[in-house]
C-alpha cells in the first residue's frame, strides 16, 4: 500500500507540487530548511486554527494564494507547527519538550501502532498503557484516571506525560480525556498521525493537547513521501524543538553541543511536496468520507459485519482507514486453513525488513474468520490489514505496567481495515463490498 501510494502520488503531481520542487532545485534548497519548509509550516497552521470553512475543498490545485481559512480559534492563534521527518520523530520531540526522560513513566494508549509509543522508550521512560473504551476505540477516561491513582500509589509520583491517539482518524472522548489530564495536572501529547482533518466539536485534532502530531508517511491523507510535524503551543516552544531537532547546537562560531540533539527536520525538497498536497487535502479528506458512507450503507443491517462510525456529534472522523468487525459467529469461505502456513515475508503493501519467526500463532491474534476473509479478499487482489496488535500485548512491552479492560484485544481479534485511500473509486468500494460478502459462508 505504502509504496503504491507514494508512486501513484509522485505520478500524479500536481502543477503545484512539481513548481515547488523545482523552485527547491532552482534555489538549490536541497536541504532540511528552506523557504518551502517555512511555508508549508505556516499552511500546517493555518489549516490547524482554522474553523470549518463552507467553502472548504474548493481551493483550485493550480492556486498559488495562500490558503485561506478566514474563520480561526483565537485560543490556538499562538500555536506553532515545526516540520520533521516523521511523525515518530514528533511524538519523541514532544516527550523531549516537556523533559521526560530516564526512570519517567509516560500513559499511553495500548490500541495504536507502535510509533506511539517506542518514543518512550527512546528518552528512557517507561510506557504505561491504557485501554480503550468501545465507542471510539481510543483511550478510556474511566480507565486512565485509575492508572494515574494506581501509579501514584506504587511510585509516589505522577506520570510525566498522557499519549492520546486518534485511532484510524476517529477522535477520542477529548472533553473527558482532557477533564482527567487537568485534574492531576499532567500534560498531554497528541498522536494525530492518522487524523490529519479529523475534528472533534469542529476543532481539528492536534490542537487540544501541549503538542499535536501529524504525519505525512506515504500512507496518510497527504505525504511528503515521508515527513511529520508537531503542533506546539507557543513560539518558545517552537524554538526549543527546532533547536532539538537541529542536533542541539550552542551559539557559538563552530560547533558546541551541551544537549544531545537529532537530525529531524523535513527536506526542503519534501515539504515542496507537502505544499502541492495542502491544495488536495480537502479533497482527499471528502472522498475518505465518501468511501465510508459507502461501506456503512453497504453494511447497515449486515448480519456479522459492523462497520465503524462516527459515535455521536462530537466526532467527526477523516475516515483514514475504514474498519469493520465482524461477529465471532460468522463463517468465512477458507476459515478452515487459516493459520495454515507461516509468514515469511511483509504482508501487502508493508515497507521494510520482517524477521520470518518460523511460528503461525501468537497468544493474541485475529480470530479465523477475521484471517480467512483477509486471504480470501487478498486472492481477490484486495489489500486489507487487521487492527493493531494492542501494544500491551506486544512481547516487547511484556514487563510494562498496563490497566485493561479487554476492549482493544477483543477489538484486534474480531476487526479488519479495508481500502480507503484517495486512489480507491467507487467501482473499487463497490468490487470491495461485493468479495466481502461472497467471502461470507452463509
Amino acid at each position: 500500500m505504502d509504496r503504491k501510494r507514494i508512486l501513484l502520488c509522485l505520478a500524479h503531481m500536481s502543477g503545484n507540487e512539481m513548481k515547488y520542487i523545482q523552485e527547491a532545485f532552482d534555489t538549490n534548497w536541497v536541504v532540511p530548511l528552506g523557504p518551502n519548509v517555512n511555508a508549508f509550516e505556516e499552511e500546517l497552521k493555518h489549516f490547524a486554527i482554522s474553523k470549518p470553512d463552507i467553502n472548504a475543498g474548493q481551493v483550485s490545485e493550480t492556486d498559488d494564494s495562500d490558503r485561506l481559512w478566514p474563520q480561526s480559534w483565537p485560543e490556538l492563534q499562538d500555536r506553532e507547527v515545526v516540520a520533521l521527518c516523521s511523525g515518530t520523530a514528533a511524538v519523541h520531540l514532544a516527550l523531549v519538550g516537556l523533559g521526560v526522560g530516564q526512570g519517567d513513566e509516560v500513559l499511553c494508549q495500548s490500541f495504536t501502532f507502535c510509533a506511539s509509543s517506542h518514543p518512550v522508550t527512546y528518552v528512557g521512560a517507561v510506557p504505561v498503557f491504557v485501554d480503550s473504551e468501545k465507542d471510539t476505540w481510543n483511550m478510556n477516561p474511566s480507565l486512565l484516571e485509575e492508572a494515574i491513582k494506581d501509579r501514584i500509589r506504587k511510585t509516589g509520583r505522577k506520570p510525566k506525560a498522557i499519549i492520546i491517539v486518534y485511532l484510524y482518524g476517529m477522535p477520542g472522548k477529548i472533553a473527558e480525556l482532557l477533564a482527567v489530564a487537568d485534574k492531576y495536572g499532567i500534560p498531554v501529547i497528541e498522536d494525530a498521525a492518522e487524523g490529519l482533518g479529523s475534528r472533534y466539536d469542529g476543532r481539528v485534532v492536534g490542537t487540544f493537547g501541549c503538542y499535536g502530531v501529524m504525519s505525512f508517511n506515504g500512507n496518510k491523507m497527504i505525504t511528503t513521501s515521508g515527513g511529520g510535524a508537531l503542533v506546539c503551543p507557543d513560539r518558545e516552544s517552537k524554538n526549543r524543538i527546532m533547536f532539538y531537532a537541529t542536533q542541539a547546537r550552542e551559539a557559538f562560531p563552530y560547533y558546541q553541543h551541551e544537549q544531545v540533539g537529532y537530525n529531524y527536520r523535513l527536506s526542503n525538497i519534501c515539504a515542496g511536496i507537502g505544499r502541492g498536497q495542502m491544495t488536495v487535502l480537502d479533497a482527499h479528506i471528502a472522498h475518505h468520507r465518501h468511501i465510508a458512507s459507502m461501506y456503512a450503507e453497504a453494511f447497515d443491517g449486515s448480519r456479522g459485519i459492523l462497520f465503524h462510525g462516527n459515535p455521536d456529534s462530537h466526532c467527526n472522523s477523516n475516515f483514514w482507514l475504514n474498519t469493520v468487525t465482524l461477529s465471532p459467529d460468522l463463517r468465512v469461505k477458507g476459515q478452515e486453513r487459516a493459520y495454515h502456513a507461516a509468514i515469511q515475508g511483509a504482508v501487502g503493501g508493508a515497507a521494510g525488513v520482517v524477521h520470518a519467526t518460523g511460528q503461525v500463532h501468537t497468544d493474541c491474534e485475529p480470530g479465523a474468520n477475521v484471517e480467512a476473509m483477509r486471504l480470501y479478499l487478498d486472492e481477490a487482489n484486495i489489500e486489507s490489514r487487521p487492527l493493531w496488535k494492542p501494544m500491551h500485548k506486544q512481547p516487547v512491552y511484556k514487563d510494562c505496567p498496563a490497566y485493561v479492560n479487554g476492549v482493544s484485544e477483543k477489538l484486534f481479534k474480531c476487526g479488519l481495515c479495508l481500502p480507503s485511500g484517495p486512489m480507491v473509486t467507487d467501482d473499487d468500494v463497490r468490487y470491495i463490498i461485493s468479495q466481502i460478502y461472497s467471502a461470507c459462508d452463509c
